[in-house]
């Protein structure tokens, strides 16, 4: 996790969209996709300890590997 970006449209790409939608009479909606990039594998070897509220009883030192990408991990 050496780089750290935020994938994120350019304002002008932004502005061209809407006045081609305007233009060709499109409804636009606006929606949330904070989870887009959640379900990444990722590459890097990263283990995690079980959090607080969700231990395993009979495995209560237990480590997970982690294989797709959680959110602020970098």
């Amino acid at each position: 996790y050496e780089e750290v970006f935020a994938p994120v449209a350019r304002i002008e790409a932004i502005r061209l969209f809407l006045a081609y939608a305007s233009f060709m009479g499109f409804m636009v909606y606006q929606m949330d996709v904070k989870s887009a990039f959640l379900y990444e594998t990722i590459e890097d070897e990263v283990y995690v300890c079980q959090p607080p509220g969700f231990k395993d009883p009979d495995y209560p030192d237990k480590a997970y590997k982690v294989v797709k990408a959680l959110y602020g991990l970098h």
